[in-house]
């Protein structure tokens, strides 16, 4: 995604932030090239499989902001790349959901699958007792949403974020 859709997504919840410190903070975390092959060359872009337009990618990440630790939760749909973001002081399950609502209420599309990762605020654990679920899956169950999760791994150099 090119850095200029980053800014204008970002802009919005974050009006001080500018097209150099948000360049800074990719660079920084080495997320603003392709990783190199042994020979030094890039690695070919690998492709997703086709989707209809409603495949939502959903994920927060922890920032330092002037206000101090914020969190931002995102949203970008596969297909059509429209991105949805929130700033919340806090990353808790209720205001996970709350961001999910909104997201779901807001597009002008319907949404078909959300993707996430397995993290507590977007996913019941397997030591925890839910009645009625998850507030992500009681959402997505109404709207009709599947609620894919992605392979557990260690987060990578985008799980915390400094502007």
């Amino acid at each position: 995604m090119p850095l200029d859709d980053w800014l204008y997504a970002l802009k919005a919840t974050i009006p001080q932030l500018s097209h150099s410190a948000l360049h800074r903070c990719f660079q920084r975390h080495g997320i603003s090239r392709l990783p190199l092959t042994e020979e030094g060359q890039s690695l070919p872009k690998k492709t997703f499989k086709d989707y209809p337009i409603g495949y939502l990618h959903i994920d927060f990440a922890e920032m330092q902001t002037e206000e101090g630790k914020q969190y931002l939760f995102v949203a970008i749909d596969r297909t059509s790349k429209v991105a949805f973001a929130q700033l919340h002081p806090q990353a808790k399950r209720v205001l996970a959901a709350e961001f999910l609502w909104h997201l779901l209420d807001k597009l002008p599309y319907k949404v078909h699958t959300v993707l996430t990762d397995n993290g507590v605020q977007l996913t019941a654990q397997a030591h925890q007792f839910l009645p009625g679920g998850h507030s992500y899956d009681r959402i997505c169950r109404e709207y009709g949403v599947e609620h894919r999760l992605t392979k557990q791994r260690i987060p990578g150099p985008m799980a915390k974020w400094s502007v």
